[in-house]
């Protein structure tokens, strides 16, 4: 009877030493309102039917314990799912017999951040993995990564006001040009009056001369 029980108990830490569940990253950083992918792979038996697999994704916070994702006997269980992440979780059902349990979580808010743990159990044993989600918020982002994430409609911006600017100066230059022509062509103009007029009082000195000398 002792043997019998010694070889169960070695036969079931076999197993349950054989199974094993890792995350594909440990730590996430995302923004606020964007989309993420958080993924955890596992060791499958590919002649057993996916139906044994049992998964319970919870989100873990300093204010309370979220249920992200449930799976049992193969079966999703949206009713078990948090109100937090109704409607945003999605999941990839065809690579869950490759041993990957892939979630994509859409619309992330700030209330997302956490230690995010799945526990998962198969006929080859019960292990979780873990990882860390860090959501920032727009406002909390340094004022140097908005101006560069920002860049297209900065500069957009920046093009567009510099038009109305660049069209001022060419009036500018313009009205100074048309100024400076005027200016050219007034003194042009009166260098000539002034010339006809000085050979005009040489040619009526010259007849005057000319009058007193016939006398």
């Amino acid at each position: 009877m002792i043997f019998w029980i010694l070889l169960l108990f070695i036969l079931t830490s076999s197993f349950s030493g054989s199974f094993v569940v890792n995350v594909t990253q440990s730590s996430y950083q995302a923004e606020e309102n964007h989309n993420i992918t958080l993924e955890w792979t596992f060791t499958t038996n590919t002649q057993r039917s996916s139906n044994v697999f049992h998964t319970l994704c919870r989100l873990f916070t300093d204010v309370r314990v979220s249920v992200l994702f449930h799976i049992h006997e193969g079966v999703e269980v949206p009713e078990s799912q948090d109100e937090q992440f109704a409607g945003r979780v999605q999941w990839d059902k065809d690579v869950l017999r490759e041993g990957r349990l892939r979630l994509h979580v859409s619309r992330l808010r700030t209330a997302d951040s956490g230690l995010y743990l799945c526990d998962m159990r198969t006929r080859d044993g019960k292990k979780s993995g873990q990882c860390h989600l860090n959501v920032t918020a727009e406002r909390d982002r340094p004022k140097h990564e908005k101006r560069v994430l920002g860049q297209g409609t900065d500069s957009s911006q920046t093009e567009s006001r510099a038009q109305p600017e660049s069209l001022g100066w060419f009036v500018l230059y313009c009205v100074l040009g048309l100024k400076a022509a005027v200016l050219v062509l007034l003194t042009l103009d009166l260098y000539i009056v002034k010339k006809i007029s000085t050979r005009q009082n040489q040619t009526n000195s010259i007849q005057n001369e000319a009058e007193l000398l016939s006398l």
